[in-house]
Formats: C-alpha cells, structure tokens, sequence
C-alpha cells in the first residue's frame, strides 16, 4: 500500500486550542512528517493571522482544516480513535506510549481503517467525555516534575512516531484490506447506536438507583474495547428496538 494512501487515512484532531499560535504551529508540525489532514474542534480563534505566521508555510494545512462545533462531528468518519493525555484520567482505557499508538494507529490504516489522532485544550486536556469517545489513550514519557509539553511539541512527536512507524511499513508485505463490512462501525454510527442504547435503558428503567453516567461510561469501554461492525450494530439496534417496543407493551398492560 502507497504511502500516500496511509496519509490520508490519518487525521490530527485538535479540541477547543486557545492560542491561535498553537494550531499553526501544530500544522508546521505535521506538515514536517509528511501529513496534511487536520480537523479543528471548537477553536477559540480561527483562522488567524498568529496561526498563519506560526504555520511558517505549511499554509496548506490551515487552508484545508476541516472545522466542527464539537468532537462528535470531528471524529465522523472515522472508526479507531486515539486520545492525547498527560495525565491519568478517571477514564479507564489502555494506555500506551507514542510508539504503541503510533504501531496501532498504522495498523489499522492499513486495515483501510480512518484514524484520528486526538489532541485537548493547551490548559486543561481532554475532558473525561472527550476520551471515553477514544479507543485508547497515549501518554507522552516525560519527567514527573515537569510532565507538560506544548501543544505543538506533543504533535510533533506522535507525529514523528507515524512517520518512523509508516517508513518502517515500506519493508513490508501489503496486508489485504478488510471488506467493506468487516471493518469496524465508523464514530457517527457508534454514537448512534450509544443514543439508542442509552434511551433503551431508560425505557426498560433499569437504572433503579444506578447512575447513569457511570453505566453509559462502562458500556462505552465495552463496546468501544469490541469494535463492533456496521452490520452487527444493525443487529444490536435491533434488539434495542424489541426490548423498547416490549417495555412499550408491559407499560400499556399495567
């Protein structure tokens, strides 16, 4: 498979970036390893002649972003995720260095999977919803006294271990892709089927003093550990809809 090919089913994502400078500096970044494909969740300033300036030529990145209100809508499309974290969150996911996420951000590529590389706010990170919507979450080895790095400088080095990980894929022998069906359920559809999910479980009330939250949040690491296909959401949506339309039926008995 052509090197081009893997590019273009990476994607950096950046959520809620503050400082316009970060977003062009991050495109510089990316543009120096070779990709080209950026989303822009909910900037606070966009476009920018501070992010022009910090792009230092890699204007073709800014001019191509693709721009959403929210990380629902930036990750449509795409089926493997993977979150940017410095520190450990209440979100129980795998943890992997760069190099691993990096292993398995290829691997699925490869697959003919589209791959998001996700990215929080310069202050605060991603927020706990934003991770439980990621697979897996990679945690840059740095210092426990100083751990923080830039935003720009995290980009810069998931981006390198692409790179390095897509250069090593040269050598190797062609996988073949998976068929249409076989790969797995892309965010929208996942999302979907989560909504479903959820107004399932209030209708057969089976929260009874449970938290929701906290069930949702276990479902999700379940289903999102599983990687369902599309066809077998197809099937689970319909079980959801029995057990709604029997719920239905018991509500109207009693």
């Amino acid at each position: 498979m052509a090197l081009s090919e893997l590019h273009d089913r990476l994607r950096f994502v950046l959520v809620r970036t503050s400082h316009s400078g970060n977003i062009g500096s991050a495109a510089r970044a990316i543009r120096t390893m070779g990709f080209d494909r950026m989303t822009l969740v909910a900037p606070h300033r966009f476009p920018d002649p501070e992010a022009t300036a910090l792009a230092a030529g890699a204007d073709d990145v800014l001019a191509n972003a693709a721009i959403h209100e929210d990380l629902v809508s930036g990750l449509a499309g795409t089926t493997f995720a993977l979150g940017l974290s410095a520190r450990r969150r209440g979100v129980n996911l795998p943890e992997l260095d760069p190099r691993e996420g990096a292993a398995q951000a290829i691997a699925a590529a490869r697959r003919g999977e589209q791959v998001a590389l996700v990215f929080g706010n310069e202050r605060t990170g991603l927020e706990n919803d934003e991770l439980s919507r990621c697979h897996a979450m990679v945690r840059i080895p740095s210092v426990d006294d100083f751990s923080s790095l830039n935003l720009s400088q995290a980009v810069q080095v998931v981006a390198y271990e692409i790179r390095m990980a897509l250069v090593a894929e040269e050598a190797k022998v062609p996988e073949v892709a998976l068929d249409p069906d076989e790969v797995p359920a892309d965010a929208e559809q996942v999302e979907r089927f989560f909504t479903h999910l959820a107004e399932t479980l209030d209708d057969i009330e089976f929260h009874k003093g449970r938290s929701p939250t906290t069930i949702m949040l276990k479902l999700r690491k379940l289903f999102l550990r599983a990687r369902p296909e599309l066809r077998e959401l197809r099937i689970l949506h319909g079980i959801l809809a029995d057990a709604q339309r029997m719920a239905g039926m018991a509500k109207k008995g009693d």
